[in-house]
């Protein structure tokens, strides 16, 4: 049987890992003044830091069900069989549901995650997936190596501000952060598919150095003699980024590849300018490797 894997954009896998793994993405939405577009084809993670800069409206949607269906029907079509849909962690976004929709109106057979995650932490699981497809995995196989490196997956991440988590209501169980908190620079994490609390610092060189630290903790948690797989994702603060990659690149030894990802627009506009963030995941062969 013909397996697919499918994703959401908020995976943000760089384009041309995307294309090689044969990896499918159907694009979340974010209106910009009032104006729908498509994240990753319309409307770039750029776009969405200077309306935000500008105290322009900005707010983001799922895709339908009927996008998920297109995309699933057109698989179908092509003569595959079974497909494994890995989406974003459903505390975050309705994306999942719609997937799930979907699904339920389709012939194949359609395994839906929920990574629990968002960004490379679930990128890293859509590529795990992939790779197992091409070394001939069964769709339970595939779907088993999908779900256990999100699940082992870590995600850090510093915002240089709160506000735009709180006006979007993506604050998770971390209420109290708000308030006192908003003049702080709170590093976060994910758990259970929430954003949780993980600590406070008072400057971003300290942000940075903690999150070096942290994605060098993970890495030796995850690693059981493969290495680790190790993303940067930023939006608006490419020279940061770009120095915490190197810094990772030379602080995590059994890092098999450190990617540097601009966050999209989707993510951009809840979390706001300035946030870098830290996935680490176990190392799985991705299509290509």
């Amino acid at each position: 049987m013909t397996i697919a894997v499918v994703t959401d954009s908020s995976a943000y896998l760089p384009t041309h890992v995307a294309v090689r793994g044969r990896v499918f993405v159907v694009p979340l939405h974010v209106a910009v003044d009032g104006v729908s577009h498509d994240e990753g084809v319309d409307v770039s993670a750029s776009d969405v830091a200077a309306a935000l800069r500008e105290h322009r409206p900005v707010s983001t949607s799922r895709p339908s069900p009927g996008a998920f269906l297109e995309v699933y029907e057109d698989l179908i079509a092509r003569g595959v069989d079974q497909i494994v849909s890995i989406h974003l962690s459903r505390q975050m976004s309705a994306t999942l549901a719609s997937a799930e929709i979907a699904a339920a109106s389709c012939d194949a057979d359609v395994r839906v995650i929920d990574s629990e995650s968002i960004g490379m932490a679930m990128g890293f699981a859509v590529l795990a997936a992939a790779g197992a497809v091409d070394d001939g995995a069964t769709v339970d196989e595939v779907e088993r190596i999908a779900r256990d490196v999100a699940a082992t997956s870590h995600t850090y991440f510093y915002v240089d501000t709160l506000e735009y988590l709180r006006r979007g209501g993506r604050i998770g169980r971390a209420p109290s952060l708000v308030g006192s908190a908003l003049s702080i620079k709170p590093l976060l994490t994910l758990t259970d598919g929430y954003i949780e609390p993980l600590e406070r610092v008072r400057t971003t060189s300290k942000a940075l150095a903690r999150l070096k630290s942290l994605a060098r903790q993970a890495a030796v948690e995850l690693d059981s003699g493969d290495g680790v797989d190790v993303a940067v994702h930023h939006l608006d603060a490419l020279e940061r980024a770009e120095q915490l990659a190197e810094d990772l690149a030379e602080a995590v030894p059994d890092a098999r590849r450190v990617l540097l990802v601009e966050l999209g627009a989707a993510v951009g506009a809840h979390v706001g300018p300035g946030t870098i963030a830290v996935a680490v995941a176990p190392r799985c062969r991705a299509p290509g490797a």
